[in-house]
This record gives structure tokens, sequence and C-alpha cells, in this order.
């Protein structure tokens, strides 16, 4: 710096910071051998904070406005400085502009997998990823605690401590939250929030803040996938006879579709194709397997298949008759028969069973109707 802009500096002091970065915590004023002028004008924009440090002592801390560098409103530094009232020469002090607002959509993941206990498949490995924010609230103390003397202190220099922060309270959050790994996805945004609240204070320690906290995915072993996939298809598949008969279609239609064989190779394995399928059907039969000792001796000599078993007979159907006002049953077909004989069961007897609509005369109903047809024959002649 020449001797013409180290004077300019000195007559007219402005003091301010506009970051352009989108990632810079901290900036340092540079300034020829720190020298501040007394009554410079200090400018601290929204989103900022100004520290200023004396012989490495922190002076004074300035939120966002427009300040005249004076004894007035500079009470700490003016105590370190010893000025009296109208002092006018310049001091010299390191001011640190420090920003304050969020920095989003930082990420963090678990670089191995966790492994915590579930109460369904017992231990398992799981990982996760998400994004999170930050921002500084105690511009003192992040100063203090974290920047020290660093001219210009981005985000990436502390991101890979704060992702171990949240890996570590993370592992401490799953494992006791007794969440099964299904349920999890369902439970993200609690589980933010309880992860957030245990960061918090190991964060306040540095001067920061974490506003929000996403678990954006968490993931089992692809091994451990694969096989909650095929949980999955024999959910889907259902009955284990119908699927193994589609499965041995399938195997038929890529057979006859394979481009690499000829047309009698096709024909052929066509034809071993629909044998299996056969042997497949006859194993199985249209009830299901067939014991293992009926299986073992098919290979000898085909079995026939069992004769189904005969229907069940069907329910007998019983009614209910009404009586003095009152329903009195259940009766079978045969017990009414008996009671048209005696006389108990007239045709404008009311009767019921399940399924009628509501209460019927028995002449009318055709289940009934003749019990009341078939006549004795006349008896003969004395």
């Amino acid at each position: 710096m020449g001797i013409f802009d180290f004077l300019t500096g000195e007559f007219i002091d402005v003091i301010h910071w506009v970051d352009d970065t989108r990632d810079t915590l901290v900036w340092r004023f540079e300034r020829e051998g720190h020298a501040i002028k007394y009554g410079a004008k200090l400018t601290v924009r929204e989103g900022q904070a100004a520290v200023f440090v004396h012989e490495g002592q922190l002076a004074d801390v300035f939120t966002p406005g427009l300040y005249m560098l004076e004894t007035n409103n500079m009470p700490i530094l003016t105590t370190l400085q010893h000025w009296d009232h109208g002092f006018q020469s310049p001091f010299k002090s390191e001011i640190y502009f420090v920003n304050t607002t969020r920095f989003q959509n930082l990420k963090w993941g678990t670089k191995n997998p966790i492994i915590i206990r579930d109460p369904e498949f017992g231990p398992v490995r799981i990982r996760a990823y998400g994004t999170y924010t930050i921002r500084v609230i105690d511009p003192a103390k992040f100063l203090v605690e974290i920047v020290g003397t660093d001219g210009e202190f981005t985000m990436d220099e502390i991101s890979f401590q704060i992702r171990n922060i949240i890996v570590s309270r993370f592992s401490a959050a799953i494992a006791g939250s007794d969440i099964p790994v299904l349920d999890m996805a369902a439970n993200t945004i609690d589980l933010g929030k309880v992860l957030a609240a245990r960061i918090a204070p190991d964060l306040a320690e540095y001067g920061l803040e974490m506003p929000m906290l996403f678990i954006e995915n968490i993931s089992l072993p692809a091994a451990v996938e694969e096989v909650l996939d095929k949980r999955t298809s024999m959910g889907i598949a259902g009955d284990l006879g119908n699927y193994t008969r589609f499965s041995a279609a399938e195997a038929i239609t890529a057979a006859a579709t394979n481009p690499g064989a000829g047309g009698m190779s096709a024909g052929i394995g066509l034809g071993m194709g629909m044998g299996m399928a056969r042997q497949v059907a006859q194993e199985i039969g249209p009830w299901g397997p067939r014991p293992a000792t009926e299986a073992s001796t098919a290979g000898a000599q085909p079995a026939a298949p069992a004769p189904p078993p005969p229907p069940p007979p069907p329910p007998e159907k019983v009614w209910h008759i009404a009586v003095d006002g009152q329903a009195r049953g259940p009766y079978s077909r045969a017990a009414l028969g008996r009671m048209v004989g005696d006389g108990s069961l007239a045709r404008d007897s009311l009767v019921w069973t399940a399924g009628q609509d509501g209460w019927k005369p028995a002449g009318q109903v055709t289940e009934l109707a003749t019990l009341f047809t078939i006549l004795p024959p006349p008896l003969p002649d004395s």
C-alpha cells in the first residue's frame, strides 16, 4: 500500500463488509497496521455482527446499525485504551464481521453403519443421511471458541465437526427410541426434532444454533433389503401352489422364446418344459403338495391322484313357529311334519327360518307346503 492510500484511509474511515461468497462465517476487516480512526463510521448490516478485538482481548460486539466509533458508544474499548474524552488519534484494533444468517441445505450422513437392536429383526445395521441448518447466535463466543485469529473462516472449516456431532447424537437417539426399522420412515420428523434437541447443548458451547435438522432416509444393508424384498414377494404371491404353477409357465415361455436356440431345440425345450409343468402339477395336485412319502415314490412310478373327498352334506334347515305370541323352536322339517299330523301346526301358523323375509304362514312356505297336501288314505270299510 502506498503512502497516499494510507493517508486516504486515515482521513476517510468507513468500515463495512459486503459478503458475496455465501459460505463465509467470519471475515476480518483489513487495515494498514489495524489502525482504526477515532470517529470512524461502522456499518453493520442485517445478518451481521461486528466484534472488536483489542490487543488480543475481546472488546465490543456491535449488532446491525450505523455507529460512530467514539468514546460514548465504546465503553469497554474506551476502558482498555484509557482514553480521555475528545481523544482523536487512531487506535489499534481488529474488527471481525460475523455472518449471523442461516446456512441452509448442509449435508450430513453416517459414514459407517449403526448397529441397533430392532424388536422384530433383532440386531440390524442402518445408515441415515439428511440436511441441517446452522447459524451463529453468540458472535463473541464463536470467535473465541472456534475462529481464533483466522482472517476468513468458512462453513467448510466447521461442517465436518458438526457432522460428527450429529452422527454421534443420532446413534444414541435412534438406539434409545425403540422404534422398529419398518416404522422409522413414518417417524423421521419426530426423530429429527429429538436429534436437534440433543445437539443443541453441544452447539451452544460454540455459540451456534441448529434451527432445523431433517432425516431424509434411513436404509438397511443391501443383503437385508434383498431378503426383505423376498419376504414381500412371498406375501404378494399368496398361495404357494399357484405361485409354483405361475413360475413354471414363465419358465416354459422363456424357453420357447429363447433366441439362441433353433426351431428343433426350441420344440424339444418346450416339450420338456410342458413335461416338467405336468410333473409339477401332478406333484402339487388340486389340493396342495402331497406328503413326502408319496412324493418320494413318484419318480419310480407315477401314482394316480387320489379321488376328491365327497362334499359335506348341506346343513339342515330349521324353523321357528309362533305360539301364543312367542317364538318357539328351532324345529326340523320332520318335527314340523309330526306337528301337522297331531294338529299343533296348521297352514296359517306363522313360521320363520334363516334367510326368510319375515314371518310367513306355513302353507305359503314352499318347503312346508307339501306337509299339508299329503293326506292319509281312507280307512277300509269295516
